[in-house]
Order: C-alpha cells, then sequence, then structure tokens
C-alpha cells in the first residue's frame, strides 16, 4: 500500500509541474533554457516538506540529465545547472547549493552543502579585464555513491565511493574511496577501510 501511495504521490507531481516542465521547454526552444531553469528551481526550493521534495523530484526528472524518483531534496535546495545527475536513494538536506555534478546512489548531503561546478569556475588572471567578464570553466563534479557530507562542507572536486566528508570541510582535492576527510582545506585523517580502528 506504502509503495502505491508513493506512485501517486509521484504521478500528481508530475502533473502539477507539467505547465513548468513545458514553460522550461519552449524557452529552451529560444535560448532561455538556463535561466528558465534557474528560475523555476529557486521557485520550487520554496516549497516545504515532503510534498515540495516531490515537486522539485517531478520537475528536475524532467529539467536535469538524471534525478532519480526516489531521491529527497529538502527545503530551500537549489541547482544551478541542468548537467546534473542524482541517482536512487539520494538525500539532499535544506538549504544545499548544488552546481554541475553527479551524485552516487545513498548518498547523504548534510544541510547547506555546497557542491561547485569545481575549482575553476571563475578566471582572474588578466587584471584590466573585471572578473565578472573573465568567464570560466564548469566541469562535473562527482560525488560517489554511499557518501555522508556534512553540514555546511564545500566541495570542489571529486569524492570516491563510501567517503564521509566533516562538516564545514572544503574539499579543494580529489577524495579517495573510502577516505574520512575534514578540514580546511580538507586532508584524508582516515580509511573506512582500515581495520586497526
Amino acid at each position: 500500500m506504502k509503495h502505491q501511495l508513493k506512485q501517486l504521490a509521484r504521478l500528481v507531481s508530475r502533473l502539477v509541474v507539467l505547465p513548468l516542465v513545458l514553460l522550461h521547454w519552449v524557452l529552451g526552444l529560444v535560448g532561455r533554457s538556463d535561466s528558465a531553469f534557474t528560475a523555476i528551481a529557486q521557485t520550487l526550493s520554496l516549497w516545504p516538506g515532503i510534498t515540495g521534495s516531490y515537486l522539485r523530484i517531478a520537475f528536475y526528472r524532467s529539467a536535469m540529465t538524471d534525478c532519480a524518483a526516489d531521491a529527497f531534496i529538502g527545503f530551500g535546495a537549489i541547482f544551478s545547472q541542468q548537467d546534473t545527475s542524482i541517482h536512487e536513494g539520494v538525500y539532499i538536506g535544506p538549504q544545499c547549493n548544488i552546481g554541475r555534478c553527479e551524485i552516487g546512489r545513498n548518498t547523504l548531503l548534510g544541510s547547506g552543502v555546497h557542491i561547485l561546478s569545481g575549482k575553476n569556475q571563475h578566471r582572474f588572471d588578466d587584471m584590466s579585464v573585471p572578473i565578472r567578464e573573465q568567464g570560466g570553466d564548469f566541469t562535473k563534479v562527482r560525488v560517489g555513491e554511499d557518501c555522508w557530507v556534512g553540514n555546511g562542507a564545500i566541495i570542489l572536486a571529486d569524492l570516491g565511493d563510501r567517503c564521509i566528508v566533516g562538516a564545514g570541510s572544503v574539499v579543494i582535492n580529489e577524495v579517495p574511496a573510502g577516505a574520512i576527510a575534514a578540514g580546511n582545506p580538507a586532508k584524508v585523517i582516515k580509511s573506512r577501510f582500515d581495520s586497526t580502528g
């Protein structure tokens, strides 16, 4: 019965966001897909509770590269890039800000986690040109499967499978599978595969 109720909630959510999906599609035809995506993502982020998560998932399933039906996206969580993949069992806490990334199965993001689109989003080499006009490179950051990222962490580089990142940490370099990393900049402090305890 619980499974059928979830299926019904997903269906109703898809119907409710259908006008937003169509708006996004139409604006994409005239080259405004990115700005439409951002505006809709910001609007949907404000819908509270489990209903809000269902509505966000319903829209992102149509607008992003991939979004699993059973993910949870908390209140105030905003996505800035359509080239984002959220796999099965992912939990994204409230107030997260997610750029271009792939989040692996069964990964948990605490509140206020930021995943940037890599660490080279802004160029600043030319002192004669304002930073906002110098452009940058957006890369797809991968957060592996079965990871736990603590509240307020900032992720700019890939995390391997089964990693743990401490709250408030800033990850600027790749973290290997099974590592526990913390600090600013984050450093590996232990391996979960280490049997010495």
